[in-house]
């Protein structure tokens, strides 16, 4: 049974006006929930993680400033959420969701968390709506109880997960994959195992000839046993932060190609649901929503 992880500080209140749209994770399991492609079975609530887990990935200056709310003005900024003990519980509850979905990606092939997908965040500190790096903390935590020896972090947010490809570096064991649009956040960018970077406004077709020939690439280049795959919306014409011009229907296919290549692979796939800023609330939960989908009809 696919398994889904979803907790209720998900939808952190945020102050009126910030530009992140936290109510898309209220709404999300709402529509599965509707129109039935899951039901309450699929559902879990996942626990905080082990401080371990955190201390595996992010330095433990860093981590001491965040679970005291000790960090400066300037690092607050650059997070670019207001500082909280709640935004912290909530990061955390985060991460242990992203550890559970991989168990369960072992046993049913696949699972995803309703938030996470936080590659802006590095070891030293948070950047871009992101303070611990949910994937990355998963994937160091397979590694380290030996439940997988190669791992391929595929992200497909519009944004280079910076913060991924700075993690792991020196790590041979995981193959970071990042396609995004060039000229777009961060300015600065990290080096990926594999970067493609992609000019503004970039359509369907040229989109997914890129991908579909990379994907068979990546798994000659890792010959991975886990992947993790960010899963970000913000490819959409309509996404305010985006500049690329994917329609739905092309979002759509991206998941497609992503979780019929795991499961033709038998790779077992844990997917963080990653960014989405469209001004209508509804093209983010629908384009989110396809992702379920194919999910439950791939592996279902």
């Amino acid at each position: 049974m696919l398994q889904v992880a979803f907790h209720s500080n998900y939808e952190l209140t945020l102050p009126v006006g910030h530009r992140f749209p936290m109510e898309k994770y209220g709404l999300l399991p709402q529509q599965l929930l509707y129109e039935g492609t899951l039901t309450a079975e699929n559902f879990f609530e996942p626990t905080p993680l082990a401080e371990a887990s955190i201390l595996a990935i992010h330095q433990a200056d860093y981590w001491q400033k965040l679970k005291t709310l000790s960090l400066s003005p300037a690092e607050v900024r650059r997070s670019g959420f207001p500082l909280s003990q709640a935004l912290v519980d909530r990061e955390i509850t985060i991460a242990g969701g992203t550890i559970a979905c991989a168990h369960f990606a072992f046993e049913h092939g696949v699972s995803l968390n309703i938030a996470g997908g936080t590659h802006h965040a590095f070891p030293d500190r948070g950047e871009g709506f992101c303070l611990l790096n949910d994937q990355a903390i998963a994937a160091r935590y397979l590694l380290d109880n030996d439940l997988a020896q190669r791992i391929a972090i595929i992200d497909l947010d519009v944004h280079q997960g910076d913060g991924t490809a700075c993690i792991f570096g020196h790590e041979p064991r995981v193959f970071t994959f990042s396609m995004h649009g060039e000229k777009n956040y961060p300015l600065r960018k990290e080096t990926s195992d594999w970067d493609i970077p992609l000019p503004d406004q970039i359509e369907d077709e040229a989109y997914l000839s890129i991908l579909a020939q990379a994907l068979p690439q990546i798994w000659e280049r890792a010959k991975p046993d886990f992947v993790f795959y960010q899963a970000g919306v913000d490819v959409l014409a309509s996404d305010k932060l985006g500049r690329l011009a994917l329609s739905l229907e092309g979002c759509k296919t991206r998941d497609r190609l992503v979780l019929e290549t795991c499961h033709s692979t038998q790779t077992p796939l844990m997917i963080s649901m990653g960014g989405g800023y469209s001004p209508r609330i509804a093209d983010i939960v629908e384009a989110h929503a396809n992702t379920f989908r194919f999910a439950q009809a791939i592996f279902g």
